[in-house]
């Protein structure tokens, strides 16, 4: 784990601009598919979409379930796509992935894994939200206390915490079900610290926004295929791949966009 710091304009409202990816699932193929979706191909165009947008983010954050095969080569593809986007990229694990080879193959200047984001007045956290084997997440004591030391030594900021899992239910039988099973520890701590103004998730494969107990709570559709919202079983959604935009202000706000990717 490392830190990385973003200096952003002193004089301007915004302290980052941030960049946002999730559950790319990624193969040794280049032609490997998730129901239906080549994901290289689906991520590289989510990639190229948002270079000629123009948005210039400081930093990108990846939530998790980069890999879908557990093989090293799936880290590379990843690796590669990624640095495409000529972004500091901090990154935390999927239930998909595997920690080992994903902290291995990603140990390259410019990618940090589970770390902290300094940005003006803001501070980004990671946390890993896996349990090895599991689909659900449990973000765990030795995790939790991490996150506090972290929480504590970034008092004076704005904080955003990155996590694989949603740590709240969403609505979707399922879905909840291998949700993030100490996610009301989690909104606890983070809601009791008074600084977290946000958490930012994957996972779900559906867009998520809404404020619990002073926090904006966002989950980013997936880079490839989408669920269907608010389904008791398993269901594939028809939206297309899509990237999250995040402006961090000086006042504690954040300003986000969801961008759709139509010809992924």
């Amino acid at each position: 784990m490392s830190d990385h710091e973003v200096r952003a304009n002193p004089a301007a409202t915004t302290s980052a601009r941030l960049l946002h990816l999730t559950d790319l699932h990624l193969f040794a193929s280049a032609e490997d598919e998730l129901r239906g979706v080549k994901t290289l191909a689906s991520l590289q165009a989510v990639c190229r979409e948002y270079l000629d947008s123009g948005y210039a983010a400081d930093a990108a954050l990846v939530t998790g379930d980069l890999i879908q095969d557990d093989s090293r080569e799936a880290y590379i593809r990843c690796r590669e796509a990624l640095q495409a986007l000529n972004l500091p990229v901090q990154l935390c694990p999927g239930n998909h992935d595997v920690r080992d080879l994903m902290r291995d193959v990603l140990d390259v200047p410019g990618f940090d894994y589970c770390a902290t984001l300094d940005a003006d007045r803001w501070s980004v956290i990671s946390i890993d939200s896996c349990v090895a084997g599991r689909a659900g997440g449990r973000v765990g004591d030795e995790e939790f206390e991490r996150l506090r030391r972290m929480l504590t030594a970034a008092a004076d900021k704005h904080v955003l915490v990155c996590l694989h899992h949603p740590p709240v239910a969403l609505g979707s039988r399922w879905l909840d079900s291998v949700g993030l099973e100490d996610g009301d520890r989690l909104i606890e701590l983070a809601a009791g610290s008074g600084n977290v103004r946000a958490m930012l998730f994957g996972h779900a494969h559906q867009l998520f926004d809404e404020t619990i107990k002073g926090m904006r709570l966002m989950c980013t559709p997936s880079t490839c295929r989408q669920f269907q919202p608010g389904s008791d079983e398993f269901a594939v959604d028809d939206l297309p791949a899509a990237y999250r935009t995040l402006e961090l202000q000086d006042d504690g706000s954040i300003e986000t966009n969801i961008h759709w990717v139509s010809h992924a």
